[in-house]
């Protein structure tokens, strides 16, 4: 893969502009899901047949849901209420687009709640309340194109967790500050200094200290779905992005790189 291909694709693969907004569902499995019965919290519900469904593609505030000694992440309740008045005893439908069921026995799909003759996109209808963000995974990533064209809009409208400083989009030069919110999930906005290739691993380096700066890693299973969409991470050196996951330390703070949503090109040069 030469750098212009990567160039040309970055658009259609790393950026969430609503390019498909109107079509990109048409692609999930639709089943009935029946009615919603409890609403534990922002991106998780109970149907009336006992299965619990988390809403794939979003992350909302959590909860301590029985967790000792868990701090709630600030606008919990309110992300649990949006969804309860959008969902709570109405009839939905799932679809699914992956993975259908985690270690949790937890059913993963995005769920349309029905209103007259109309359905709801609940993951949409959080993002756009700015009441949940986007967070995939590699065996789930249909629609994401539409949630990050959503997530942007909210953002840039400082809607809901938005205009908390706790959800802030982290800048990649301030590895300190990075560093402090390690085992968090965080956007991560910056320019690459630097993209190479060591062994089975790309690195996107954002400073000049690759021991205290921060990093993005892409393993190679990772790097193997970069490739079936024919794009090359290394083609990324220069640009501007926003790179999403969890933070950890080692060698300074990095997240790692499971699927290429995670990263959105802001500019290439």
């Amino acid at each position: 893969m030469r750098r212009p291909d990567f160039v040309s694709m970055a658009a259609l693969a790393f950026v969430s502009a609503a390019s498909q907004a109107a079509t990109a569902c048409d692609v999930l499995d639709m089943r009935p899901g029946g009615t919603v019965v409890e609403v534990t919290d922002g991106d998780t519900v109970v149907l009336d047949d006992g299965r619990r469904v988390r809403l794939i593609g979003t992350q909302a505030p959590k909860l301590p849901l029985g967790r000792e000694d868990f701090d709630i992440w600030p606008l919990a309740p309110q992300s649990q209420n949006v969804l309860a008045e959008l969902a709570l005893n109405k009839s939905v439908r799932l679809g699914f687009g992956g993975e259908a069921m985690d270690r949790h026995e937890r059913v993963l799909a995005h769920m349309f709640v029905a209103e007259g003759a109309q359905e709801h996109w609940a993951q949409l209808h959080m993002i756009e309340k700015g009441m949940a963000r986007v967070y995939s995974f590699p065996d789930n990533r249909k629609c994401l194109d539409v949630l990050l064209a959503a997530e942007a809009r909210a953002r840039s409208a400082r809607l809901g967790i938005w205009a908390d400083p706790y959800y802030s989009v982290r800048a990649a030069d301030k590895a300190d500050d990075l560093l402090k919110r390690a085992g968090h999930y965080e956007l991560v906005e910056g320019r690459v200094l630097l993209a190479d290739r060591q062994g089975s691993r790309v690195y996107l380096n954002f400073g000049r200290f690759w021991k205290e700066d921060f990093t993005a890693v892409i393993e190679a299973s990772a790097l193997r779905l970069f490739t079936a969409d024919k794009l090359d991470p290394l083609a990324l050196e220069g640009a501007l992005v926003r790179i999403r996951g969890w933070v950890d330390d080692r060698d300074g703070p990095r997240i790692e790189i499971t699927h290429p949503e995670q990263i959105e090109v802001l500019a290439t040069q």
